[in-house]
């Protein structure tokens, strides 16, 4: 998976919406788009992965723990932000192996 379709799926996963867009009139009399505000890097984000990781049960962190251990061969607390995104994915079973 991407960056991109990793960030979409952790969102989804954590309840994030698309980003919304409204017009807005602003202070001169002209119409503005406002954007809301959108999903977190999670792949280049350990903060985010934390916030991500929270939504999990105890059994479900300590797969993904496992997980990491056992594909990237380090410990848990060492993770990039991009690693504990894939192993957050393949413990809900979201992951999906790209097409080469």
């Amino acid at each position: 998976m991407t960056d991109k379709e990793i960030n979409a799926a952790i969102a989804e996963a954590c309840g994030w919406k698309k980003p919304a867009r409204k017009t807005v009139l602003n202070e001169k009399g002209f119409f503005v788009t406002q954007h809301a505000q959108s999903a977190p890097n999670y792949c280049a984000d350990l903060n985010a992965m934390h916030d991500a990781e929270a939504t999990l049960t105890e059994d479900q962190l300590w797969r993904m723990a496992r997980e990491i251990e056992r594909n990237d061969e380090q410990w848990y607390f060492r993770a990039t932000a991009r690693q504990r995104a894939e192993a957050f994915l393949r413990t809900l079973g979201k992951w999906e192996e790209t097409q080469k």
